[in-house]
């Protein structure tokens, strides 16, 4: 086991975001996240539960649901599996934040407060062109001028971020280095250069866990790394079972054996079972 917390984890995630004791770690990741457009001076955690409107409706449940001085709203979700419809999953979600500020009665005016969504992907957003960092909000199609500044979704792709701790060039991007490599450091970077990695060193600890937490977390990377082999291995076997179709199909065409061999990477010997 490593010497720092993996963030990945439920738990982990949680113990560096989710803690009034370590809440000044999410403010400063938030501010570096949108440096050069506000700047956040306190954050209330809020139930992460949004109850249903119906019986039969769904409840919102999110990693952290917090709000700042001002009274906007910030979803913030660690996710390591895609899923189909994740963007409109993230849109739900922020509508939801959005509607459940209404008020009954005349005097309420819709004075919405912002809603920021803030994903953390262990996967691409779109496999077709990986993209580190995705923001989107509401703007008009013709002019592309700001139409509302009250919903605003950032995607990070973090496979897609792949500097190295010399090539940082901002506070976000060593943040975001930290955290994407965090199992596997042994020591803490940055600190010299921002004292608020020397308080996420003291956070993400292991050695700082109690006993019971420790074997809990022990628990928690062993499920983790169970469940990223499964992933890896499921991709591997459609990779190959692609790769086969392809040599199948090229066969039935009449191609060279060992062009097929070349084109695919299988061997004579699959290529003449096929």
């Amino acid at each position: 086991m490593g010497r720092f917390i993996n963030p990945f984890t439920d738990m982990g995630f949680k113990r560096i975001f989710g803690q009034e004791v370590s809440k000044n770690l999410l403010i400063d990741f938030l501010n570096d996240l949108l440096e050069g457009e506000k700047r956040i001076v306190d954050i209330t955690f809020l139930d992460k539960e949004l109850l249903a409107t119906a019986a039969d409706d769904r409840s919102c449940i999110y990693d952290i649901y917090c709000e700042n001085e001002n009274g906007e709203r910030f979803i913030v979700e660690m996710q390591n599996r895609g899923h189909r419809n994740f963007r409109e999953r993230a849109i739900y979600y922020l509508s939801r934040t959005i509607a459940n500020q209404g008020r009954k009665g005349p005097d309420w005016m819709f004075d919405l407060k912002a809603v920021y969504g803030v994903f953390f992907m262990n996967f691409h957003l779109d496999s077709r062109q990986a993209r580190f960092r995705t923001d989107v909000s509401l703007r008009d199609m013709r002019t592309n001028e700001p139409f509302s500044d009250k919903m605003r979704f950032i995607f990070l792709d973090l496979p897609a971020f792949t500097k190295d701790e010399e090539t940082c060039e901002t506070d976000f991007e060593r943040w975001i280095y930290v955290l994407k490599n965090m199992e596997i450091l042994q020591r803490m970077p940055f600190k010299a250069r921002k004292s608020v990695f020397e308080e996420l060193e003291k956070i993400a600890d292991i050695s700082a866990l109690s006993k019971e937490d420790q074997e809990k977390y022990e628990e928690l990377i062993k499920v983790y790394r169970d469940n990223l082999a499964t992933e890896q291995w499921a991709i591997e076997k459609g990779r190959k079972e692609g790769l086969i179709l392809t040599a199948r199909n090229m066969k039935n065409k009449g191609y060279p054996l060992e062009d097929i061999a070349q084109i695919t990477g299988l061997t004579l010997e699959e290529i003449h079972k096929l």
